[in-house]
């Protein structure tokens, strides 16, 4: 018999165990006595053992490794009480005590199957009080920022959530429970109704501080719904979420970072997660086709890496979609455009002007262009083409096209180009491509030149000039060897206005520049701003100060309107 103390990596002490048979396991897996939770922490990743002259350590991790006082080992002993075992993060002393009898040492009878009722009723041993750093033993980090509004899960009810969601998987797989077969509906009352029984079952040896209704809600949320998630989606203030690793999670609200007291309670749990939302859309992620992109039940975009790749643990992706459809009247509030922009943004959608939305990741562009296409008329057929459907758009002839990914035979796929091309033959009054990044940027640019006009589309690029060389380059991608001149009259015909959006350091989305195309000439496109957002500084709080600002030109096309008869206001430009 011994003791095991475990640290933390800055020598608090976790917890102490004691063991009572002549091998004790460290590792993540529940077969161990020591459990600890890590990406750099094998399933059974070493053993003590306790022999005739002391206690020795054992690396079992496969090549991941166990040091003893800064050394990696293979067998380490006997040990003092002064040697520290270093596993993952976590630092490991043992303290020898009296050696347990042979019959101690063996292993118990192997204990007979227990039913789903039994299993229920089976009364609970209150765990001890935890100490303020045992959360990292079961994969929550020390320190962890109290950003959300939302309560978190304390130590205690974090430690009755893991325990009766395990019960509740148990309880299912002793029911024969044909999930597959289930409904959403079916599924959410079966899995409430096994909670509330569980639960029920374990009401003498819950905690009365531990809430049973969050209590309740935590575990359902696991099990069939999207986990801590849930309380980030119901946040209507948080635009983005990612999932680092299980442990480690970041939100963005009002266009800050910031890390959450909330996390999963394995690399399971978010696995399950990322399956429960992509195998709906028919899209899979497994070790042969680790990455996914996807959408959620309310438009929102998802993206997911797993294992080879992601190294910490499946990594997921959110960018939310406010629930609220945003109007220009709203971007006008948050000062991200200026009404005189928005006169001429109406015009030159109304008017039928090609225009290609640029900016960098997280700008807002596809928010921008979900805006832009309210000003279409409502007697127009739209279609669109989207990786991800994103879109929402409010006008009654719409048709919306999605890219499809290969099948695990990697046949199928069905990408951008391919439903542009199609697009074309569906006889479309506009053209909307979420976003060009490849080959049927050509393909988009054919149809502008083609009697499609008013189409939209978004780019990533960090300028209205270096959108112009991003164009050329994604050309060349469709494998036509087009030369550079082709090219760019193609750019300078099909192409009317190009908006730029920018992400500032205070987190404020503008529209920095509204340019026009005006041809193309000894080999160069030409541009002229029209409107641009002039940067004069930051206040106190790091807000961004500025105005936008008319350049005093006047668009070409504006002068064709009025020509046309069409009144339009000219002094937006002064």
């Amino acid at each position: 018999m011994f003791d095991i103390i475990i640290h933390d990596d800055k020598g608090s002490t976790l917890e102490t165990l004691q063991c009572t048979k002549a091998e004790c396991g460290i590792g993540r897996s529940g077969k161990n006595l020591v459990q600890l939770s890590g990406w750099r922490i094998a399933g059974i990743h070493a053993q003590l053992i306790e022999r005739e002259d002391g206690i020795y350590v054992s690396d079992t991790s496969s090549g991941i490794g166990t040091r003893v006082n800064g050394e990696t080992i293979t067998t380490f002993g006997p040990l003092l009480a002064k040697d520290t075992i270093t596993i993952g993060t976590f630092r490991i002393s043992v303290s020898s005590g009296k050696r347990p009898s042979a019959q101690q040492t063996e292993p118990p009878a192997s204990e007979p199957e227990t039913t789903a009722n039994e299993m229920m009723e089976k009364p609970e041993k209150e765990p001890s009080e935890p100490k303020n750093s045992l959360r990292r033993t079961f994969g929550v980090r020390q320190g962890a920022e109290d950003g959300l509004a939302a309560p978190g899960r304390d130590d205690r009810r974090f430690i009755w959530h893991k325990r009766i969601h395990d019960k509740l998987m148990n309880a299912m797989d002793l029911r024969r429970t044909d999930v597959q077969a289930m409904n959403d509906d079916e599924l959410s009352e079966t899995v409430r109704s096994l909670v509330n029984d569980i639960i029920g079952k374990m009401a003498r040896s819950l905690p009365p501080e531990v809430d049973r209704a969050k209590l309740a809600k935590e575990v359902i949320d696991e099990a069939i719904g999207l986990g801590p998630l849930e309380d980030f989606l119901a946040e209507d203030s948080i635009t983005e979420i990612m999932v680092n690793s299980y442990d480690s999670i970041y939100y963005e609200t009002h266009g800050k970072l910031h890390k959450s007291n909330i996390t999963f309670s394995s690399d399971n749990a978010v696995l399950a997660v990322i399956e429960r939302i992509v195998s709906p859309l028919g899209r899979r992620i497994d070790e042969s086709s680790p990455m996914v992109d996807g959408r959620l039940k309310d438009g929102s975009r998802i993206n997911a890496i797993i294992p080879p790749l992601a190294i910490k643990g499946p990594c997921l992706t959110i960018r939310k979609f406010s629930r609220k459809k945003l109007s220009i009247d709203d971007f006008v509030q948050f000062g991200s455009i200026s009404n005189k922009m928005v006169d001429f943004l109406e015009k030159a959608v109304h008017y039928r002007k090609n225009i290609i939305i640029s900016g960098g990741t997280g700008s807002g562009k596809t928010t921008f262009l979900n805006v832009l296409s309210d000003f279409i008329p409502h007697d127009e057929r739209i279609i669109t083409v989207e990786d991800s459907a994103e879109l929402k758009l409010g006008q009654p002839h719409v048709v919306s096209l999605e890219a499809r990914p290969a099948n695990m035979e990697g046949k199928g796929a069905i990408i951008i180009r391919d439903l542009v091309k199609n697009c074309l033959r569906m006889r479309p009054d506009r053209i909307i491509v979420g976003e060009c990044r490849g080959g049927e940027t050509l393909d988009m640019l054919q149809a502008m030149n083609t009697g499609h006009d008013g189409s939209l589309t978004t780019v990533h690029a960090n300028s209205p000039r270096d959108l112009v060389s991003r164009l050329e380059v994604m050309v060349m991608m469709a494998g036509m060897d087009l030369p550079e001149k082709a090219i760019r009259e193609q750019i300078a015909s099909a192409v009317h206005v190009v908006v730029q959006q920018s992400r500032f350091s205070d987190g404020t989305r503008k529209i920095t520049h509204i340019t026009e195309i005006t041809g193309m000439e000894t080999g160069v496109v030409q541009m002229q701003n029209i409107f641009i957002y002039k940067q004069n500084g930051l206040d106190k709080d790091g807000n961004v100060i500025g105005e936008y600002k008319a350049t005093g030109r006047v668009p070409e096309f504006y002068e064709v309107l009025r020509q046309q008869g069409i009144t339009v206001d000219m002094s937006i430009f002064e």
